[in-house]
């Protein structure tokens, strides 16, 4: 091996080709689906509802959408166990998101027309019932949502969980010993959210606090969003911290110039790392963004854009492959969820691939930043000699195998659909 090396080495010199190249990777700004981000479609009747697998697989292919939520009510089953064919109708309804190719944004609620909710200990109980289900789909999950409090499950009109903002103690202990509970059921690789910041912070303290991230459904609709926030000059530093780490997402709510307008919701957007946000409501709202809609559609969640890369001309098997790539990313935020990352080698002749860790966590790749990869891969012995195309491949480490749940870096002329790759425009000699 050592001399073939030498070889390897001897021979670039005599050619005068250098050992190492750098390539640079012009941006695009084209508008693509990716998955866990962007503009999401509404669904608040998911248990009553049937989802057609065309019609989501068109919001992924025709309109840029990977996300879809489902607010799945249990109306009536508030004083007695979930039935076992509401929980086959659940079960249906992620399979048909997975088949495809997006993930939800779940909710469970029990009343959408007044303040009727179940008992702490019937919550419980029912989580304890949707713990298989949830474990089973953690692929197809993108977050959780609190939910199960109140009316829509936004834990404001309650029954059992102190109404309207009259909150005993004994109410918050409720709270957080739901909350707690839905942690503990959903899996571990997945985040919840809650709807407010006091909710997270009087129930878990201001430091951080991971897998609770945070949502906002009445965005720009008030100075305060409608009682989002108690105390912004405390609330809003403590968002735009929170958020680098944890999930942000919601919908808009009502009209309100000219806080509702780009410069303000731009702003929010981007400070408070928003990932999804509702396509259906507020459609005056976001019909009012004429002048931004196309860089928030682009910005939601993360864009990553390959900056520039260095690679060598040869490797031998068994030896190192030392690259260095840069990515930047253009978006609002960091993915949330967990992420793998692979430089993969394709033989342009038999078209094989060879995946190669790379110790990098996208999740890390903060909005507004260049992450530089810096390693050196061990080439496998066993690799045959020839010549290899290189890709970054960022898939889904619980769906491996479904390209559409790979990331799409936002280059020109580097995306592979049919594989999930991002073609690195390099290639190397294996020896």
């Amino acid at each position: 091996m050592k001399i073939a090396a030498v070889v390897a080495l001897l021979a670039s010199l005599l050619t005068g080709s250098p050992t190492h190249a750098t390539v640079t990777y012009p941006a695009s700004s084209e508008t693509f689906a990716n998955p866990e981000r962007g503009f999401y479609h509404h669904t608040g009747d998911c248990d009553s509802t049937t989802f057609d697998e065309a019609t989501l697989r068109s919001y992924r292919t025709s309109q840029s959408i990977s996300l879809v939520m489902c607010i799945f009510y249990l109306r009536q089953f508030k004083t007695s166990p979930i039935s076992a064919s509401a929980l086959a109708h659940l079960q249906s309804q992620l399979d048909t998101v997975r088949r495809a190719g997006l993930k939800v944004v779940l909710r469970f609620a029990y009343t959408d027309a007044d303040n009727v909710d179940a008992t702490p200990a019937q919550v419980s109980a029912h989580l304890d019932q949707l713990a298989p289900t949830l474990r089973t789909n953690a692929d197809v999950i993108a977050v959780v949502q609190a939910g199960l409090i109140g009316t829509w499950g936004e834990w404001w009109y309650t029954q059992h969980f102190g109404d309207e903002g009259v909150l005993t103690d004994q109410n918050w202990r409720d709270r957080r010993a739901v909350t707690d509970k839905l942690l503990s059921v959903v899996p571990t690789s997945r985040a919840i959210q809650v709807r407010t910041p006091t909710i997270k912070r009087t129930m878990y303290g201001t430091g951080r606090v991971a897998r609770i991230g945070h949502h906002n459904d009445c965005f720009l609709a008030s100075p305060d969003d409608y009682g989002t926030y108690e105390n912004p000059a405390v609330e809003y530093p403590y968002l735009q911290d929170d958020t680098l780490r944890v999930p942000m997402g919601g919908e808009t709510c009502t009209v309100n110039p000219p806080r509702s307008d780009c410069p303000t919701a731009t702003a929010e957007l981007a400070g408070f790392h928003w990932s999804y946000l509702n396509t259906d409501y507020n459609r005056d709202v976001l019909n009012s963004w004429s002048p931004c809609i196309a860089d928030v559609t682009r910005k939601l969640g993360y864009r990553f854009a390959l900056t520039s890369g260095t690679y060598p001309a040869s490797a031998v098997r068994g030896g190192s492959l030392p690259v260095t790539i840069g990515v930047r990313n253009d978006g609002y935020a960091a993915p949330y969820n967990p992420r793998d990352a692979r430089l993969v080698l394709r033989n342009t002749s038999s078209g094989v691939l060879t995946r190669l860790a790379l110790d990098t966590d996208p999740r890390t790749w903060a909005a507004g930043t260049t992450a530089s990869i810096n390693q050196s891969v061990t080439v496998p012995s066993s690799l045959a000699a020839g010549q290899y195309q290189l890709y970054l491949e960022l898939p889904d480490p619980l769906l491996p195998s479904r390209p559409e749940y790979s990331i799409r870096l936002a280059n020109q002329n580097t995306w592979d659909a049919a594989t999930g790759l991002n073609n690195l425009n390099a290639t190397v000699t294996v020896r």
